[in-house]
């Protein structure tokens, strides 16, 4: 199954708190469901940036920052479907040269691995509830 590696506290934020967006400055063909990795990095400015932008905005607040699971090399916390890629979107989520249309997410237990660049190829037999 493909997986994306997205920062805390947006992939926390897509799962949970109705992100409905992912900004990217690339398109991409995909569409389908595809498991959200949570990166390993996340620095503290990052983090309140995120919180200042969703306070902004009236937006749902990601929980502290401690609490963002994210293990020693990230790992997967759910899943999406990407329904579309475009160049805009009237979501308040977006903020990017390109905007991937997110529907659906569904949490899943926490599992450690290594995230990549792009999307990638994680065997089904590590994400299978």
């Amino acid at each position: 199954m493909k997986a994306l590696s997205i920062r805390q506290p947006w992939a926390w934020l897509i799962v949970y708190g109705g992100k409905d967006v992912e900004n990217r400055s690339w398109h991409t063909k995909f569409r389908g469901r595809f498991l959200v990795h949570a990166a390993k990095g996340m620095t503290g400015y990052e983090y309140a940036d995120a919180c200042n932008f969703c306070r902004k905005n009236g937006l749902p607040q990601p929980p502290l920052f401690d609490e963002l699971r994210r293990n020693w090399c990230g790992g997967i916390i759910g899943s999406v479907f990407l329904a579309d890629s475009r160049d805009t979107s009237r979501s308040p989520w977006y903020m990017g040269e390109r905007a991937f249309l997110l529907i659906d997410p569904k949490p899943l237990p926490f599992t450690p691995i290594k995230g990549r660049l792009n999307f990638f190829e994680v065997p089904e037999e590590l994400v299978t509830p």
